[in-house]
């Protein structure tokens, strides 16, 4: 069986081991695993505005998709940062399409405009979901971080949640403020 879900804390450990599949890859930019505290804390962090999302298979984390705040000045909060990060033993079945429809709506729900998703490049596989999602490539970011042995550069992705020409926005809420059944809703369709 298989289900969307929100993540909980709980699932710290089954995360870090999926990220922990691309620590000794140009996919992240770390160097090194994050400490269980460190990664339970970035979870709690994220997770207390925005979606961050569970692919659970069989009742096992098998991925995991979340956003964070583009950056921090106050007109930036209508933009988002997304990642996705599956079991490699679990890709090429439709997850990352799947936690990233749902994570984009939730996100839309809340009053979010904008995603963008930061791909180190050459990366065939997520470059290829973000194409196919309809996000268009706006930049590159040459030589932007040294990993492997070699400097690597950085694409940006972006996609339209919402329109902009509906006069000034309201800031967005929190995941936590929409109704329970419309999130619910949201994940069952995933």
């Amino acid at each position: 069986m298989e289900r969307i879900r929100f993540a909980a804390q709980a699932d710290v450990p089954a995360l870090l081991s999926i990220y922990r599949q691309y620590i000794d890859t140009s996919i992240t930019f770390e160097y090194t695993l994050p400490t269980p505290e460190e990664f339970a804390r970035r979870v709690r962090e994220f997770s207390s505005f925005y979606p961050y999302l569970v692919w659970e298979v069989d009742g096992r984390p098998a991925g995991y998709a979340y956003a964070h705040r583009l950056a921090e000045r106050t007109a930036y909060q209508w933009s988002v940062e997304l990642s996705v990060y599956l079991d490699r033993d679990h890709t090429g079945r439709g997850a990352g399409r799947r936690l990233y429809t749902a994570l984009m709506e939730l996100l839309r729900l809340q009053g979010i405009r904008t995603a963008y998703a930061l791909v180190t490049s050459p990366n065939p596989p997520s470059e290829a979901l973000h194409t196919a999602m309809g996000f268009a490539r706006v930049g590159v970011l040459h030589r932007s971080g040294y990993k492997d042995g070699a400097w690597r550069d950085v694409t940006y992705f972006e996609k339209p949640l919402a329109g902009f020409d509906d006069g000034v926005p309201q800031p967005p809420c929190s995941i936590h403020a929409l109704p329970e059944t419309l999130v619910a809703s949201v994940l069952e369709q995933a």
